[in-house]
């Protein structure tokens, strides 16, 4: 009998726990919506963008958009705070330049990362996560949901939120690479170094191959004798990278040579042998605005999105956009 009323008791007591244990996992539940199964929804912008993608025009709604230029500009591995810097950076700069890009008339932005911005649907960034999909469309998502309609401005004004994926010591004034200045993209420190996949890369031409290149693009060049004498001064940039140099007897800008021998940025040194040239290089990009591992290491530190932008961006501050 002792053992019949017992196994009663203890039957009482799992179907009294039972309930309260459900009811225990729905409050965790309601804590904690990252959790998988309660996926996050993007919040609707109020505001439409026409985007060329593919050679087609799409209407999207501006979240929808960011979504997919976050996923593709920025690992979705990297820090929270590093991702909703740039969910403000590519909503300021898709606001700034939206219906002004001369290269498609048609359309406010397109998808094309050398004209507007990088952008990838859900579809092909979840394929590409594989099991990490469910996460790291959670994560995109909440970067651009916790920062809706927050946009950059200096002097009141939506800035030119211009990004690169990582510099030396410093990021690039921008007069420095595209000859304008601008007060809120001037030079300053970024965190960045060896963590970052390629950040020192080399480039080898053989003499002929240098020639050839070179003088493509530069025809009133001179190369003659052994590579060492084909090279003249340089001088360097605010931020470190070439300003100038002289190849020869020609002064080109660090930018023309970047792109003249395909090198990842314009933070470059040159080495010569009998037989070739190398250069040795520093960073992706054109390093003017926000370098997206700079942000990245900044926000593993400790820093919120907003301190990132007001460091990369100087004298701006970061706004609900009223416009």
């Amino acid at each position: 009998m002792k053992k019949v009323v017992a196994v009663a008791l203890l039957l009482a007591l799992v179907l009294f726990l039972i309930p309260l244990g459900v009811r225990q996992e729905r409050k965790t539940q309601e804590k904690n919506p990252d959790q998988p199964g309660q996926a996050l929804t993007l919040p609707d912008s109020g505001r439409t963008l026409t985007i060329l993608v593919d050679g087609q025009v799409q209407e999207m709604d501006l979240n929808q958009y960011l979504w997919g230029v976050v996923a593709a500009e920025m690992p979705a591995s990297f820090e929270e705070e590093a991702l909703k810097a740039q969910a403000v950076a590519a909503r300021t700069y898709s606001l700034h330049k939206a219906g002004n890009a001369a290269n498609h008339p048609e359309a406010d932005l397109c998808t094309n990362y050398a004209c507007c911005q990088a952008w990838i649907s859900r579809e092909k960034a979840q394929a590409n996560w594989g099991e990490n999909a469910a996460a790291y469309t959670d994560k995109i998502t909440q970067a651009v949901a916790e920062t809706n309609n927050q946009v950059i401005l200096y002097d009141g004004q939506l800035i030119s939120a211009v990004f690169h994926s990582s510099s030396g010591e410093t990021t690039q004034d921008a007069v420095a690479v595209w000859g304008n200045s601008v007060p809120y993209l001037q030079s300053v420190e970024s965190p960045e170094g060896e963590e970052v996949p390629n950040f020192h890369s080399q480039v080898t031409f053989t003499a002929q191959e240098f020639k050839d290149t070179y003088l493509a693009a530069q025809p009133d060049g001179v190369l003659e004798g052994e590579p060492a004498s084909w090279f003249g001064e340089t001088t360097l940039t605010n931020g470190g990278s070439v300003g100038t140099i002289v190849i020869g007897g020609v002064t080109v800008t660090g930018v023309q040579a970047r792109q003249i021998f395909g090198l990842r940025s314009a933070a470059f040194t040159v080495e010569t042998t009998a037989d070739s040239v190398t250069f040795q290089v520093t960073g992706f990009g054109h390093g003017v605005g926000m370098s997206q591992y700079g942000a990245n290491a900044m926000a593993a530190d400790g820093s919120t999105y907003t301190e990132i932008l007001q460091h990369y961006y100087t004298g701006v501050t970061v706004e609900e956009y009223g416009g």
